[in-house]
C-alpha cells in the first residue's frame, strides 16, 4: 500500500510540475502582449503550433475600436508582405504544371515590355534580384486613387532602367511581386484573386481567406487597421498602395493560416521537390546566396533552421516564423502599424527551442 501511495504521489508531483510549467509559459507569453490587451486598443491574434497541433491560440484587444468588436481566433487581418509566400506558391505551382518557367524573361510574357525587361526573369522577381524601381516612389504626391497591380505593371513599362543589372544584387522589391500577380493572370487567364481561391484557399479549406478587392470581394470577421498619432490610435485601414494584391493584399486569420502551415509539410499543393525549391535561397551572379526563397526569408536562429516573413502596412503588422526541424510555428497578426513583431516572435521561440 505504501508503495502505491508513493507512486501516486510521484505522479501527482509530475502533473503539478507540468501544470506549473504550462502556466508559467502562458503567463510569460501573455506578458509579451500587454500592450495589445488594454482597453480600447487595436489587438493581436496569436497561434503557436507544435508537432502539427495548435498548442496555444490567444486573442487580444479590438478588431474594430469604433464598434468595440474584439479580436478572435477567426478574425481576418491584412497580411501585408506575409502575402508574398502565397504569390510565390502560385508561381511554383504553375511552373510545376509546365505553364511557365522561372527562367522566362519579362518580354516573353509581356511582349510590349521595354527592352530592359529582356534581362529580368521570373526568378529575379521571386528572389528580389530584378532591380525594378519601387513603385511606391513613382506614385505622384497628388494621387488620390488606390494603385492596383496593373498600375504597377504600367509604371514598370514606363521605365527604361533598373536600380542595378538584374541578378547582380539582392534588393527587396514590392514591384516585383505586383508584377508576379500580373504574370499569374496572363498565364492563367483569370484574376490573381480567383487563382488564389481556386488553387490554394479552396483546396486547403481556408474558407475566410481572401485577396481583397473593394467592390468585388468581402472580408468576413475583418480587423480594421490603426496607427499611432500623437500617442493616440487613429483609424488607418487603407493607403494608396493597399489595393495592390501581389505584394500584400491577402486577409487571413490564425485559424486559416494553421491550414497553410500544415500544407507546407505535405505535397497537397505542390510536390516535395518543388517545396524544396521554394525553401531554397536565390543566388546572385557571383554565387552569393540571397537568403530569400519563394516568398520566405531563410536563415538560422540560435542554431535552428528558420523560414519566416513579416508584413507591415499602414494599419497592420504580421509575422510567421517556422522551425521545420522542431515542427514549431509562430503566427502573430496585429491591426496596428507598429511595432514590428520580430522581437516578440523570437522571445516565444526561445521558450520552445531551449
Amino acid at each position: 500500500m505504501n508503495r502505491i501511495k508513493k507512486v501516486i504521489f510521484g505522479v501527482l508531483i509530475i502533473l503539478m510540475v507540468m501544470i506549473d510549467c504550462k502556466l508559467t509559459i502562458k503567463s510569460k507569453i501573455d506578458s509579451l502582449f500587454d500592450r495589445y490587451n488594454k482597453k480600447n486598443v487595436p489587438g493581436a491574434s496569436l497561434m503557436i503550433i507544435r508537432d502539427c497541433e495548435p498548442i496555444l491560440i490567444k486573442s487580444f484587444g479590438l478588431a474594430n475600436i469604433e464598434k468595440q468588436i474584439p479580436v478572435q481566433s477567426f478574425t481576418n487581418f491584412r497580411l501585408a508582405s506575409f502575402t508574398k509566400q502565397f504569390t510565390a506558391m502560385c508561381i511554383a505551382k504553375l511552373e510545376e504544371q509546365g505553364k511557365l518557367n522561372c527562367s522566362q524573361a519579362l518580354n516573353e510574357i509581356f511582349p510590349n515590355f521595354p527592352p530592359y525587361g529582356k534581362e529580368i526573369t521570373i526568378d529575379n522577381l521571386i528572389h528580389h534580384t530584378s532591380g525594378l524601381i519601387d513603385y511606391e516612389s513613382l506614385i505622384p504626391d497628388t494621387a488620390t486613387v488606390q494603385v492596383l497591380d496593373g498600375d504597377v505593371l504600367k509604371m514598370m513599362m514606363e521605365q527604361d532602367s533598373t536600380y542595378f543589372p538584374p541578378g547582380t544584387k539582392y534588393q527587396y522589391s514590392n514591384s516585383g511581386y505586383a508584377v508576379l500577380a500580373k504574370i499569374i493572370e496572363k498565364v492563367t487567364g483569370i484574376s490573381f484573386a480567383q487563382y488564389l481561391k481556386e488553387n490554394i484557399f479552396d483546396p486547403l479549406e481556408m474558407r475566410n481567406t481572401v485577396a481583397y478587392e473593394k467592390g468585388i470581394s468581402e472580408v468576413k470577421h475583418r480587423a480594421y487597421g490603426y496607427a499611432v498619432e500623437n500617442d493616440k490610435f487613429v483609424f488607418k485601414d487603407q493607403s494608396l498602395t493597399s489595393a495592390v494584391l501581389g505584394d500584400g493584399g491577402i486577409y487571413s486569420s490564425v485559424i486559416d493560416l494553421f491550414k497553410w502551415d500544415q500544407a507546407l509539410y505535405s505535397d497537397k499543393l505542390v510536390s516535395f521537390e518543388t517545396l524544396q525549391k521554394i525553401f531554397s535561397p536565390g543566388v546572385i551572379i557571383d554565387s552569393t546566396r540571397t537568403g530569400y526563397g519563394f516568398g520566405w526569408r531563410l536563415d538560422e536562429y540560435k542554431g535552428h533552421q528558420r523560414m519566416h516573413h513579416t508584413g507591415q502596412t499602414c494599419g497592420f503588422t504580421t509575422i510567421i516564423q517556422r522551425y521545420p526541424d522542431e515542427k514549431l510555428t509562430i503566427i502573430i497578426l496585429t491591426n496596428r502599424n507598429k511595432p514590428m513583431l520580430n522581437e516578440i516572435a523570437n522571445e516565444i521561440a526561445d521558450i520552445f527551442l531551449m
